[in-house]
């Protein structure tokens, strides 16, 4: 009888201690920190998906374009007199020109800071009535039978600049106590990204528009 009770105070222990173990409290993750937490920013303007689909109907004129952007200055404005920098092979969108699109063109011109994290969104249902061409390695694009009117373009430019410093290493002297410091010739890198934005008019009758896409 003695055996049985030991036998089951044991079984017991050992369940208590098997459902311990299976037994969660649960963890919390503390949140990274973050000086500018995001703010998402959407247009007010009810979108209009009729007249975004009336204003990508087909017609008869082509847009062509050339994509480019130039460095900037240390004053963060692009340098006038500095070469372009081509598109090479990015996607150029093209959105119709509606009140919905033009108020996002807005926000994103005056809102938008992106070292503050404040970033300007579109409506999935809008970025869906848009048109597309990839760049060749000029920069150059085209949008065939478009009709006449207003349009928005837009692309993500990416560009590198790079350069080179001397970086001391140490210094040496001589028996007649001269002294000669010794620097090693750096290399970098630095990566860029800007945002084109554009809007453009297509005229009644015209066979083609050019357009600069900067």
């Amino acid at each position: 009888m003695k055996i049985f009770k030991s036998l089951n105070v044991r079984i017991t222990l050992t369940l208590i201690t098997v459902l311990l173990a299976n037994i969660s409290f649960g963890q919390y993750k503390q949140k990274e920190y973050e000086k500018y937490p995001e703010q998402r920013i959407f247009p007010d303007q009810y979108f209009d998906s009729i007249a975004a689909k009336n204003a990508l109907a087909v017609g008869t004129t082509t847009v062509t374009g050339v994509a480019f952007t130039k460095p900037k200055t240390d004053f963060g404005y692009k340098a006038p007199f500095a070469s372009r920098i081509y598109a090479n092979h990015i996607i150029v969108m093209l959105f119709p020109s509606t009140p919905y699109y033009q108020e996002w063109m807005r926000l994103k011109d005056k809102k938008e800071n992106l070292k503050k994290n404040k970033i300007v969104f579109m409506d999935s249902v809008a970025y869906r009535y848009r048109l597309e061409c990839e760049t060749n390695s000029r920069g150059e694009f085209t949008f065939p039978k478009m009709k006449a009117g207003k349009y928005i373009l837009v692309g993500t430019l990416p560009w590198t600049t790079s350069g080179s410093y001397n970086r001391y290493e140490g210094s040496g002297y001589n028996n007649y106590g001269g002294q000669t410091d010794y620097y090693s010739r750096q290399y970098y890198s630095t990566s860029h990204s800007d945002f084109l934005m554009q809007e453009i008019e297509v005229e009644n009758g015209k066979a083609e528009v050019k357009v600069k896409l900067k």
